[in-house]
């Protein structure tokens, strides 16, 4: 989660939301990202994706069977069916999301029939870190 972390001061420097992502493989890091939506005018470029994307690249394959995902936050819809199509096999997330969060929250996308995929979900490490994080920034832009 430390890497995530770092990933997701990356993002706040950026001035996007702070949020990171890393691939582990075998207790590897593999793939690591943060959220850039506003940077690549892409509503898709989550930590999440662009780190799936990543470790695919590097494994040469759509599939991250075996592989762990760590994040700053609960995934949203869109990034939680992506995790159940990598098929990845543990999913760590820091802090939730009830506004934005579909793991836990919302739509809850892993319970659902139509999931294929279920990886097992960890959460809550590192936890008051990224909540901070995430809390900083937006209060950073109330005031701006």
């Amino acid at each position: 989660m430390d890497r995530a972390l770092v990933e997701a001061r990356k993002a706040a420097d950026a001035g996007e939301v702070p949020v990171g992502a890393v691939v582990v493989q075998r207790g590897e890091i593999i793939a690591a990202a943060h959220n850039t939506p506003r940077t690549l005018a892409d509503p898709t470029a989550h930590a999440e994706i662009l780190a799936l994307r990543a470790a695919a690249q590097t494994l040469g394959q759509e599939r991250l069977e075996g592989c762990d995902l760590w994040v700053t936050l609960e995934p949203c819809a869109m990034c939680a069916g992506a995790i159940a199509h990598a098929r990845i096999a543990r999913l760590y997330y820091a802090a939730s999301d009830p506004k934005g969060g579909a793991v836990a929250h919302g739509a809850r996308v892993f319970e659902h029939p139509q999931c294929h995929h279920r990886p097992e979900v960890y959460s809550g490490m590192g936890e008051g870190e990224a909540a901070g994080l995430l809390r900083g920034f937006f209060e950073s832009k109330r005031s701006a």
